[in-house]
């Protein structure tokens, strides 16, 4: 089961995850809008709350701006 959740919900996103992945056993996280003012810390607060893989991230509006998650892709990125 895929959870979709926008980046912007900051801590809110780790309490999503976990009601969730509670009652419905979520296998997969896409998140989106990292394009605007999210820079991904939520990424990191989630993987500590619960080991459920990113699988996608949405960098744009366009259905090409989904992106197969790639962590030593994202994390390079974000530092350059």
């Amino acid at each position: 089961m895929l959870l979709v959740l926008d980046a912007n919900t900051g801590q809110n996103a780790v309490a999503q995850v976990k009601a969730f992945d509670d009652a419905i056993h979520v296998t997969g996280l896409a998140l989106t809008k990292l394009d605007g003012t999210a820079k991904g810390g939520v990424i990191a607060a989630i993987a500590q709350a619960r080991p459920i893989p990113i699988r996608f991230i949405g960098m744009g509006e366009k259905i090409d701006d989904l992106q197969p998650f790639i962590a030593h892709e994202f994390v390079e990125a974000m530092f350059s």
